[in-house]
């Protein structure tokens, strides 16, 4: 977390009353593609032979300790590893929601953190029942994960507008991000309306999606009206998450899984795919969706995007 970002979530104050011009949809964090550390230049040949310097994304082990105990090793670009952190132990049902995180310890030499909580978990019972998932650098989802997603109610009221969609993935394509700078790497922002909010990526689509939990769960933002946009796939994976942060309105430029359609439609989840440009596929909980825009009123993606494809 950088020192502008600790400053900003002093004590009492709600990140939603910060004023942020930054002329890609006020979001409260965002990528640093200028990051040093995020990225490393690498000498190679191109189709024609001829030498290039490339950008490439750097990935670094982290080994997550929940109250002194070894939970998991990661393979993240460890940019904000305080919120992946306690994501990670979010998503897993390792945190409940009445859990108070006295202390979120990052050695960057030693590549470990470590969260600290007031009462004792019992993160052994839920390690015995591990289940391995789709995700990039290997996700994991516990046994009774399946439990809390069958319980959450999302909001009905919700909505999206076709405008919202549009102006969205224009503010989310355009804003600086390492996947423009180096690609290898996933996005994954939390939206409210129009305007994003959260802009998080990581070598793993999970990894991103726990940070965004993580910064939720930490300074108690609610999910019941907040959109959730990811780059990649609309997984299983991703649809239990999105519904475990209680977010009805799930948006990707990427593809479906059946799995993914099915446990969406079970639970009432908005599931909108392939929302690029122009256009976009609802497989589920359609009647979120508002029409107050002509799909020719939107820009085409930018061609970088689309040069560069699905992430």
């Amino acid at each position: 977390m950088s020192q502008n970002e600790k400053e900003t979530f002093k004590a009492g104050t709600n990140p939603l009353d910060v004023t942020y011009a930054d002329g890609v949809g006020e979001l409260v964090v965002k990528p640093n593609p200028d990051d040093p550390r995020l990225t490393e230049k690498v000498p190679g040949i191109d189709q024609d032979g001829s030498p290039v310097i490339a950008s490439v994304t750097v990935e670094r082990p982290l080994t997550l300790f929940l109250n002194g105990r070894e939970i998991v090793t990661m393979m993240t670009i460890c940019d904000f590893p305080e919120y992946l952190a306690v994501g990670y132990l979010v998503n897993q049902n390792m945190l409940r929601p009445d859990d108070v995180v006295t202390a979120v310890e990052f050695d960057e030499d030693l590549e470990v953190v470590v969260v600290r909580t007031e009462r004792e978990t019992d993160f052994e019972e839920k390690l015995k029942k591990k289940t391995l998932t789709s995700g990039c650098a290997q996700g994991t989802v516990f046994g009774d994960v399946m439990e809390k997603f069958e319980r959450v109610t999302l909001a009905r009221g919700a909505m999206i507008k076709t405008s919202w969609l549009y102006t969205l993935m224009k503010k989310i394509n355009t804003a600086p991000s390492l996947y423009l700078e180096a690609g290898a790497i996933h996005g994954c922002v939390l939206c409210q309306g129009d305007r994003p909010l959260l802009y998080m990526e990581d070598v793993g689509r999970h990894n991103a999606v726990d940070k965004i939990a993580g910064f939720m769960f930490l300074h108690g933002w609610k999910g019941h009206d907040k959109i959730f946009y990811t780059t990649g796939r609309l997984t299983s994976e991703m649809v239990i998450k999105t519904v475990q942060m209680e977010i009805p309105i799930l948006v990707s430029r990427s593809g479906f899984t059946a799995w993914g359609v099915e446990l969406a439609k079970q639970v009432g989840l908005t599931l909108i795919g392939r929302a690029r440009g122009k256009r976009f596929i609802a497989l589920a909980g359609q009647e979120r969706i508002e029409f107050d825009a002509a799909h020719d009123e939107a820009a085409d993606e930018p061609i970088e995007l689309r040069r560069k494809g699905s992430r």
